[in-house]
């Protein structure tokens, strides 16, 4: 069987979960291979795309939360999709020969605009018996899924399913495998141990993380933790913001700390950790909960991540500070009753989806052999 994993490079995690679902499929004896799709058809549009991304939820947070909340209304999305169309129509032939040349059984979407692309040239090349598996990385359905012409779409989390319903989607449709995460994710390591693999003390530890881009006011929330009458200790990770990273480095302070930039030890890092401080992305926090680990919410950016917050606070699965609420009550709550803790844990438990990408994976691969 082959199956071609489609991404958008709009933020790393539609990237992430493609190479964690095409990794899969390769181990169990099958043939996937991942495409960065407007890097694939034409780089400098993708170029526009990433850093148009990165530089408006940056920089203009609130103005792509408008945006955001206006593509969620049907007469802005039929606008919009009709522009995008007409971008695919003028785009798609690289991508029709991409499809033709690799003859896929299954293909597989992490990014609704990949999804998108995929139906604009259904007529040419991609037949009735192609199956079509979107994959929606956020706890929420993002604009324009409700678009697309799918046979499955994957969600986080059954609860979502209603508001996929109301959309149009069909309940034989949704999949709510969860958000399918890299297989480390899904491992079970004790605290001891992930210590000492990263050469750390063997003591309460607390991870803050701030997204690939280093968001939020990390030095602030470092400074709350140190004042707290507790004794742990910090890892924080600050991505790829080198700035932030030197400052977090040279900052004083009484408790321990180990500064990361980008990492590939993530997994790791959960697993030595009692609870993690994280903006709300789709993938973050999909790890987190595989990890079993109590959540805390900062810094959303307007538009999914506050969807994604929502979610999660609404049922239960995380705490988020606020003006009002900081990040020092925050954890000072939460490790200071019991009940409180145990709860937490539990609850984190319930979203936990360990086994997403082998669920996923071998859904396709049965759904191919019964074809």
């Amino acid at each position: 069987m082959k199956v071609l994993v489609l991404s958008v490079a709009t933020g790393g995690g539609h990237l992430t979960t493609s190479k964690a679902i095409a990794n899969y499929i390769n181990q169990i004896g099958h043939e996937a291979m991942v495409v960065d799709t407007y890097e694939y058809i034409a780089p400098i549009l993708n170029t526009g795309l990433s850093k148009g991304y990165l530089m408006s939820t940056k920089y203009a947070p609130g103005v792509y939360g408008k945006v955001y909340t206006k593509c969620e209304n049907k007469d802005a999305t039929n606008k919009r999709i009709y522009a995008i169309k007409t971008m695919n129509t003028i785009i798609r032939r690289k991508f029709v020969k991409l499809i033709k040349d690799y003859k896929p059984d299954a293909i597989v979407c992490s990014h609704v605009m990949a999804a998108q692309l995929v139906d604009s040239v259904r007529p040419m090349c991609v037949g009735d018996d192609v199956l079509t598996v979107g994959i929606v990385t956020d706890f929420t359905l993002h604009p324009y899924w409700e678009d697309t012409s799918f046979d499955y779409y994957i969600t986080a989390s059954e609860l979502l399913n209603l508001r996929l319903e109301k959309k149009g989607i069909f309940a034989e449709q949704i999949k709510p495998f969860g958000i399918p995460v890299d297989f480390k994710f899904s491992q079970k390591l004790d605290k001891k141990e992930a210590r000492r693999m990263l050469g750390i003390d063997d003591k309460k530890t607390l991870l803050v993380m701030s997204g690939s881009m280093g968001y939020g006011n990390v030095i602030k929330n470092i400074r709350q933790l140190d004042s707290l009458d507790a004794d742990f200790q910090l890892i924080v990770v600050c991505g790829n913001n080198k700035r932030l990273k030197k400052r977090v480095e040279n900052l004083v302070t009484q408790k321990k700390k180990y500064v990361y930039g980008f990492t590939d030890k993530v997994d790791i890092m959960m697993s030595a950790s009692e609870c993690i401080v994280t903006k709300p992305g789709g993938l973050t926090v999909s790890e987190a909960l595989a990890k079993e680990l109590p959540i805390i919410l900062m810094n959303p950016i307007p538009g999914q991540e506050d969807r994604n917050m929502e979610f999660l606070l609404n049922n239960g699965a995380a705490q988020a500070i606020s003006s009002t609420y900081p990040l020092d009550e925050a954890v000072y709550e939460l490790f200071s009753n019991e009940w409180r803790l145990e709860n937490a844990v539990n609850t984190v438990k319930y979203f936990s989806k360990p086994n997403a990408t082998k669920d996923l994976c071998e859904f396709i691969i049965n759904e191919l052999t019964e074809k």
